[in-house]
């Protein structure tokens, strides 16, 4: 019989491993690769998600990874843009290649049907070792030789087969940029990894977001075959059940905290891998219709708050004027001791993202 561990037990394991327990005293770059990334297609984001986990973060410090080559920007894990840093970007890109075809090709089935994407990648490989350009860019140049279709579907086509990086401004803290391209092997200047089998990548899944499911990793990854790495891994591996009987997986020998460990409040951006990467996320969300909301809450450009471990609301930041203010709307109502800690762990917030702002405020809704 597998252990039974509660979603409070899972919570606070995926806390835990997510540094959000308490801030940790680790590097930018360590707790990249600690985390495994970070979701970035707002480019602001991965600042706030490492603010809320790190004791000695600085924006300064994430910006010199990305000028310095150490860190990108580029598709990875379901298909979304995430930062990770450049030894990460070299050994998760190859693991991830067949998924993330997969799934933008099929977005643009029909736009490409009956073309052999081989030389389009190839052409928008040599297009793109001259200059960095944006998708629309690439896709017209290409459509030169390929008038006959569609130009997003032909940049994305190169995307799909080629790994492209975006590279600075674009990411930089406080910094606008568009979103260009370029080869990661000429950005980074080294190869590839040549093992592109994804049993390393599940493992550091489990170490960062574990005790998970199959389908858990599916959700992050968008691996297929799932199962049969687990069955390669199982000699590694310590089973579990949750309370609706569904088997986990973890590492074996690391710890699960104790499900009354103390968790302080947590601003985390709209887009943070802990509220997006597994099936169940009750551990994450008191209930369904919290989750619904948040991710209504998205086309708002919302953060999610963390009270007690879980989502209790969202978060959004307007600067105005020299002013600043932190909006807080609670999904339930709030004690007085956690409210006046949502509020101080607010005006932090507002210290970090707005602190050239000369009035800072805090607001409860």
């Amino acid at each position: 019989m597998e252990p039974v561990l509660d979603r409070r037990t899972l919570g606070r394991a995926l806390l835990e491993r997510q540094l959000l327990l308490r801030r940790s005293g680790l590097t930018t770059e360590a707790a990249l690769e600690h985390i495994v990334g970070l979701q970035a297609q707002v480019p602001q984001d991965p600042y706030v998600a490492l603010w809320s986990r790190l004791a000695a973060f600085t924006p300064a410090g994430l910006s010199a990874l990305l000028t310095e080559r150490r860190a990108v920007r580029l598709t990875l894990m379901r298909g979304t843009v995430h930062l990770v840093t450049a030894g990460d970007c070299l050994a998760l890109r190859p693991v991830m290649q067949p998924m993330i075809e997969r799934r933008l090709l099929s977005s643009f089935g029909k736009q490409l049907a009956g073309l052999d994407t081989g030389p389009v990648a190839a052409a928008g490989r040599r297009i793109l070792d001259e200059q960095p350009l944006t998708a629309g860019r690439l896709g017209e140049l290409l459509r030169e030789q390929w008038p006959d279709r569609d130009r997003l579907a032909l940049a994305l086509a190169v995307s799909a087969r080629v790994p492209l990086v975006q590279p600075p401004p674009r990411g930089l803290w406080r910094r606008s940029g568009a979103a260009v391209h370029l080869p990661a092997e000429s950005w980074l200047g080294r190869p590839f990894a040549e093992d592109s089998t994804p049993d390393s990548a599940v493992l550091r899944y489990l170490a960062a977001f574990g005790p998970a499911s199959v389908k858990d990793i599916v959700v992050w990854s968008g691996f297929t075959g799932v199962r049969a790495v687990i069955d390669r891994l199982r000699p590694r591996l310590r089973p579990y059940r949750d309370e609706n009987g569904t088997q986990l997986h973890d590492i074996d020998g690391l710890p699960l905290p104790s499900p009354d460990t103390s968790a302080p409040p947590r601003f985390l951006p709209q887009y943070d891998n802990l509220l997006l990467s597994h099936a169940d996320r009750s551990r994450v969300f008191l209930t369904d219709e919290h989750r619904q909301r948040f991710l209504l809450s998205g086309r708002e450009k919302r953060g999610g708050l963390l009270v007690d471990g879980f989502v209790h609301g969202t978060w959004r930041i307007e600067e105005r004027n020299g002013s600043a203010t932190l909006t807080v709307e609670p999904y339930v109502p709030l004690t007085a001791r956690d409210r006046a800690a949502v509020v101080e762990e607010g005006e932090r917030l507002l210290g970090f993202v707005a602190q050239e702002s000369e009035k800072r405020d805090v607001r409860l809704t």
